[in-house]
C-alpha cells in the first residue's frame, strides 16, 4: 500500500479517490472548497490537509483531477502547490482534461525535481469514477507508468500508456472526437425514428446488434427520448474540451468539421438553458426545432 495524495474531490475525484481509501491507501486530500474534503474524510477516513504542498508531503504518488489548465498550474506549481513538496521518485498523475502543453510543463517540472509525472485523462464519466470502470489514457515514462498502474486499477478496468508526456491529453482529445460526433448521430437518428413513426425499442434492439452499436447507443438512448439529461459529463465540461481540442488542432493542422459543427449545437443547447446537463442532452435542440432545415440553414 502507498502513501497518496489526491487533490481535487469533484465529481470524478471524489469517488476515485475513495476507492484508493478502500483499497487500503493511506490517502490525504486537498480540495479548494474545504467542505467537500470534510465530507470525503466523514465518508471514507484518511485525513485532509489544508494546502496542496501539505498533502503532498512524503507522498509517493500525487494526484489532481480539477478543472482546467490555470487549475492545475496553480495546484501544482503554485505558492501553495503539491510540487513543492514532491519528493525525489515520487510520481505525479494527473487525471484533468488539460491541454497536452500542460502535461509536458508538468513533466519536465517533476523531472527537475527528481520526480516523474503522468498526464492520464479518463473516459467513463461520474457513473465509471463510482463503479471503478474508469478507462485511463497515460502518456509519460514507462517505469512511471508500471509503478503507477496497481494503483490507479483501484478505479480503472483499462490503464494504458499510450506515448510520453502530453499523448494521454492527446487521446482524450480523441476520445471527445469520437463522442461529439456519436452523440449527434444518435440523436438525429433517435429524432429520426420518432417522426417516422417506429417502435423505438424495438428499433434499438435491431440496430444495437449490428454495425450501428456504440457505447452510447446502449446505455443512452432511453434517457435521450425521455429528455432525460442529469448523467454527470455536462455540456459545459465538453464544451471546454472541445476548445482544447480546436487549440490543438490549429497547432497541429487538423480538419476538424464535425466536430466544429457539434460545439456549435452545444452552445446552443447552452442557451436553450442546458449549461449543466449532460452530452447527451444534443437531442433536446432537434426535439426544440422539430425538423432539422432551421438549424442546418445556421450552420458554417
Amino acid at each position: 500500500m502507498s502513501k497518496v495524495a489526491w487533490i481535487g474531490l469533484g465529481v470524478m475525484g471524489f469517488p476515485m479517490a475513495g476507492h484508493l481509501k478502500t483499497q487500503g491507501h493511506e490517502v490525504v486530500v486537498f480540495n479548494r472548497t474545504r467542505a467537500k474534503a470534510e465530507t470525503w474524510v466523514a465518508q471514507f477516513g484518511g485525513k485532509l490537509a489544508p494546502t496542496p504542498v501539505e498533502a503532498a508531503l512524503g507522498a509517493d504518488f500525487v494526484f489532481t483531477c480539477v478543472g482546467n489548465d490555470d487549475d492545475l498550474r496553480e495546484v501544482t506549481l503554485g505558492p501553495d502547490g503539491a510540487f513543492s513538496a514532491l519528493g525525489a521518485d515520487a510520481i505525479a498523475i494527473d487525471h484533468t482534461t488539460a491541454s497536452a502543453e500542460i502535461a509536458r510543463e508538468l513533466y519536465a517540472a517533476a523531472q527537475d525535481r527528481g520526480a516523474s509525472a503522468l498526464d492520464a485523462p479518463v473516459s467513463g464519466g461520474q457513473s465509471g469514477a463510482e463503479n471503478g470502470t474508469l478507462t485511463v489514457m497515460a502518456g509519460g515514462d514507462e517505469a512511471a507508468f508500471r509503478r503507477a498502474a496497481p494503483v490507479v486499477a483501484a478505479y480503472a478496468r483499462a490503464f494504458n500508456l499510450i506515448g510520453p508526456s502530453g499523448s494521454g491529453q492527446l487521446t482524450k482529445m480523441v476520445n471527445q472526437i469520437c463522442i461529439g460526433g456519436l452523440i449527434e448521430g444518435l440523436a438525429e437518428a433517435l429524432h429520426f425514428a420518432r417522426h417516422a413513426g417506429l417502435d423505438i425499442e424495438k428499433v434499438i434492439d435491431t440496430i444495437s446488434k449490428g454495425a450501428a452499436q456504440s457505447w452510447q447507443m446502449e446505455n443512452r438512448w432511453r434517457t435521450m427520448i425521455e429528455g432525460k439529461f442529469d448523467f454527470g459529463f455536462a455540456v459545459d465540461w465538453v464544451r471546454k474540451d472541445f476548445a482544447l481540442v480546436f487549440e490543438e488542432a490549429r497547432r497541429n493542422g487538423a480538419s476538424l468539421p464535425v466536430t466544429a459543427l457539434v460545439d456549435q449545437f452545444y452552445a446552443e443547447v447552452q442557451a436553450m438553458g442546458g449549461a449543466r446537463w449532460d452530452t447527451s442532452s444534443l437531442i433536446a435542440l432537434l426535439e426544440r426545432t422539430r425538423g432539422t432545415r432551421s438549424w442546418l440553414r445556421k450552420a458554417p
